[in-house]
């Protein structure tokens, strides 16, 4: 008796095939859990199957029930305390249901997010959202507004469509007019801290996602606040930037250290803004690490 988990089913018969040393037709195989890709890092599971070769005798399902469920239990009550042990695989069938050691800048998901969901549920309301985006990207019947307030008001219902399905716990989402060229969008609610993810990752994607309808369909740049992050971000920024503008100051040139993301963004503009005489711009390292260099326009 085998228990594989990967990526895929296909993924985890093959793997089956070549540990039992047969062909995939010579498997049976008891599909524990069927893989969702998710979407934006949201939803996803692996697939898990239990496996073994057909001209073995085959255990019953309750013991095979058993030696699965059985030390993920174990695993589940030993884990409650946090420590660092680190939990094998093999031993636990559905990582969701496991508590894992906390470290800093973890995103945690509500346990009714990860574990109460119905795979029926889960696969349509992934398909609603990719739906709702291939809808708000169709410009074909672009309609026509007089202002910019227009635009935000159009941009606010169509952003509350595609987010009510989701099980996050949201407030409406508000969107205002930044300035002449820019909307911007605030993400409030229980649950709005969990669209930032850890470093960010998920507000770059939501950030990228919505940027690209924006531009494309209404011609506007998009400012995105989520639960305080991006204000957070630049009074961080702001504060780091006053050891550069120092020796801005004093030798009339200076970089900034590498930025992360939405941050180098951020120095770009303050810095243009204390400095509209000198030449600001970004540079890039050979790995893509990103920074800002500021020098006098004669120097270039």
């Amino acid at each position: 008796m085998l228990k594989i988990e990967s990526k895929t089913l296909e993924a985890a018969y093959s793997e089956a095939a070549k540990q039992l040393e047969c062909s995939v037709t010579e498997l049976q195989v008891e599909i524990i859990q069927h893989h969702s890709s998710g979407f934006l890092g949201f939803f996803a599971k692996s697939a898990i199957i239990v496996a073994l070769r057909k001209n073995r005798p085959a255990e019953s399902t309750s013991t095979v029930e058993e030696k699965i469920v059985a030390p993920a239990v174990a695993i589940a009550e030993d884990n409650l305390s946090f420590e660092s042990e680190q939990v094998e695989p093999e031993s636990a069938p559905y990582k969701s249901e496991i508590p894992q050691p906390r470290t800093l800048n973890d995103t945690f998901l509500p346990t009714s997010f990860v574990t109460d969901q119905d795979e029926d549920e889960e696969d349509e309301q992934n398909a609603y959202i990719e739906d709702a985006i291939e809808g708000m990207f169709d410009d074909e019947e672009e309609a026509s507004f007089e202002n910019i307030e227009d635009i935000a008001t159009e941009v606010e219902i169509q952003i509350n469509k595609l987010f009510s399905k989701i099980c996050f716990e949201l407030n409406e989402i508000e969107v205002t007019v930044y300035d002449e060229n820019t909307l911007m969008l605030n993400f409030n609610g229980t649950d709005a801290a969990l669209l930032i993810g850890k470093e960010g990752y998920r507000y770059k994607a939501l950030s990228y996602m919505i940027f690209n309808w924006l531009n494309a369909k209404y011609g506007f740049q998009l400012r995105l606040e989520i639960a305080e992050f991006l204000k957070n971000q630049e009074e961080s920024i702001t504060r780091y930037l006053v050891g550069v503008c120092e020796s801005i100051d004093r030798d009339g040139r200076a970089q900034t250290k590498v930025l992360d993301g939405v941050l180098v963004q951020i120095a770009l503009k303050q810095l243009r803004e204390q400095y509209p005489d000198k030449y600001v711009a970004i540079r890039s390292t050979r790995d893509g690490s990103k920074f800002i260099i500021i020098n006098g326009y004669n120097s270039y």
